[in-house]
């Protein structure tokens, strides 16, 4: 499932916050209440890339996930490069 972490600006408090959540969605300012706020940026999670020691590891968001992005491993590489390599394969 796609992953997004969403940033918002408040229009009434102008106070910003971040959620992740499986779409970018509107919502409701933490510090306010005020509603229907669009996020201003968000940025795709659905495929990440995690530096465990010495190897870079390729997650990603299956369809299953709901509440959390429930990251399963794609594959472990010596190199992000590698890790890059792998995401932008066509196989």
């Amino acid at each position: 499932m796609a992953w997004f972490l969403n940033l918002y600006k408040c229009d009434r408090c102008r106070r910003r916050w971040a959620d992740e959540w499986s779409c970018m969605c509107d919502d409701e300012c933490p510090h306010c209440g005020a509603r229907d706020m669009t996020p201003y940026k968000s940025e795709e999670l659905t495929t990440i890339i995690e530096e465990e020691g010495k190897e870079f590891v390729v997650l990603w968001s299956p369809e299953t996930a709901e509440h959390d992005p429930d990251y399963r491993e794609l594959g472990r590489f010596p190199s992000r490069e590698k890790a890059l390599e792998f995401l932008s394969s066509d196989g």
